[in-house]
């Protein structure tokens, strides 16, 4: 859908000290997320550009891959270069091992 152009990088290799972006909606989130996320919904975008750093590395991620993977294409189009997709979302990310919490850090779902 967005072809080779768009990077991405597995949920297994996500580098600790990356900016993670979690493009998920409210309710997603709560269930469970990635413990150094950080939350903005996808249609919260456009007026929230100002808090998505642009000076180090930006991974975003959504359920499956594909909400991030618009959210990677419009942010390279606003400037961004140094952003990625992750590839098969929060799933993947849980399905590798990778830690989900809730808010008050408890173990976590991905919803």
């Amino acid at each position: 859908m967005f072809g080779a152009s768009l990077p991405s990088v597995p949920a297994s290799a996500v580098p600790d000290d990356v900016y993670l972006l979690d493009v998920r909606e409210d309710d997603e989130w709560a269930a469970g997320h990635a413990p150094a996320a950080h939350h903005l919904p996808m249609t919260e975008l456009p007026a929230r550009l100002a808090e998505i750093p642009q000076d180090r590395d930006v991974a975003v991620i959504c359920r499956s891959g594909g909400r991030s993977a618009q959210v990677v294409g419009y942010l390279m189009r606003n400037g961004w270069d140094q952003v990625r997709n992750v590839d098969g979302g929060m799933g993947d990310w849980a399905a590798a091992g990778r830690p989900v919490v809730t808010d008050d850090g408890q173990p976590g779902r991905v919803a």
